[in-house]
């Protein structure tokens, strides 16, 4: 596994990625409604591709194919938008190697504080990493209330 940047091409593959890790991964966590309304048509290859041209620093982990298998970025404002990593790649450190390029990142760029919004299933991986929950927040897509985690990482 080797981390680069956002490639144009990689956008459908984040899309899968992102859509795989919710309906496997999130499903441990929550219920089918949520994972079906969390899961939803909002997150396209057209968004992805829209929202990781805009210039924020986005990580795609990758196999030794170079295929996206998880990916990551950082907002200007050091908000840690999106952790995904796909279900065949989860639990071997990945997200954590993810969290680990954003910080350095950061600090390269002077940020004093890294914050996020992580699901029930991403927050221990934020944990490990050394972000502290700061509030649950309860949410609704579509009608469909669900909660995630307010962190942060004072650097």
């Amino acid at each position: 596994m080797k981390l680069r940047a956002y490639r144009t091409g990689d956008a459908a593959r984040l899309a899968e990625i992102f859509r795989a890790a919710i309906l496997e991964l999130g499903s441990r966590d929550y219920s089918a409604e949520q994972v079906a309304a969390w899961a939803g048509p909002y997150v396209t290859a057209e968004r992805l591709h829209e929202k990781y041209s805009d210039g924020r620093t986005t990580f795609i982990a990758v196999d030794e194919t170079d295929t996206a298998i998880a990916f990551s970025d950082l907002e200007a404002d050091g908000h840690v938008d999106m952790l995904y990593c796909h279900p065949d790649h989860a639990g071997r450190g990945i997200g954590s190697a993810l969290l680990a390029a954003i910080e350095t990142e950061a600090r390269k760029t002077g940020m004093a504080r890294l914050h996020t919004e992580a699901s029930e299933t991403a927050r221990p991986v934020f944990a490990r990493a050394g972000y502290i929950a700061l509030l649950r927040r309860r949410l609704e897509i579509d009608g469909v209330a669900l909660h995630n985690w307010k962190m942060e990482k004072l650097l």
